[in-house]
């Protein structure tokens, strides 16, 4: 009996690039301002290496204080397909105290749905609301350019409206109030609202993260 070891080696290149955070395929534009004057959604870091976003939703609150942004930054969608989102979460060590809106109206209340009758609610202080095996909102099949966002992509050529350059945040951003719709646009809105109760876990800086989750539905 012989015995015989086969070896043999074999390659591939590959090839990635990493993007801005505001160019990539699914990203994040600002719009409202916090209380400093500059976006909610800003970049943290030198915006070469070290590039981060975060969202400052302002500071001077106290007990009893409400305190909406209907427009705290905006989820686009530049891949070539729709994309689901199902659920939102917050993971901190503290109470969050917010609460978290997917709407299509730039500039209304998602809480009030005569408002804005397109709102979802996603997160309510430390409780995800809609549940991870549904969709909230439908992002239509985006166009591949961050320069852009489009209301309608069955009519991209009437209905696409610029994501400029913010030079102070370091982010893409929108002033336009044409209203998104789940399925037919290629992003949406996230309403934050900060609902601090009378009495607090502690008076200091609250942090922490939020997920948002998507998923890709192959026909």
């Amino acid at each position: 009996m012989v015995i015989a070891t086969q070896y043999a080696v074999t390659k591939i290149g590959y090839e990635f690039a990493i993007a801005h955070p505001c160019d990539s395929s699914i990203r994040f534009i600002g719009s409202d301002n916090s209380t400093d004057n500059e976006r909610i959604l800003r970049v943290v870091g030198d915006n070469i290496t070290n590039v981060r976003l975060k969202l400052n939703l302002g500071d001077g609150y106290s007990t009893n204080m409400v305190r909406t942004y209907s427009a705290a930054f905006g989820i686009v969608n530049e891949e070539s397909y729709p994309l689901n989102i199902t659920h939102i979460n917050v993971s901190s060590l503290n109470a969050t105290y917010m609460k978290i809106y997917l709407h299509g109206n730039r500039t209304a209340d998602a809480s009030n749905s005569t408002l804005d009758n397109s709102s979802v609610l996603m997160w309510n202080n430390n409780t995800m609301v809609n549940a991870s095996d549904t969709t909230a909102w439908t992002l239509a099949a985006g166009n591949d350019n961050s320069s852009n966002m489009c209301y309608n992509v069955s009519n991209s050529t009437n209905c696409t409206i610029p994501t400029p350059w913010d030079n102070t945040s370091h982010v893409r951003y929108s002033l336009n109030n044409s209203v998104a719709a789940s399925n037919v646009s290629d992003f949406v809105w996230v309403q934050i609202t900060m609902d601090i109760p009378e009495t607090v876990e502690m008076i200091g800086t609250y942090t922490g993260t939020i997920w948002i989750h998507l998923e890709y539905e192959i026909s």
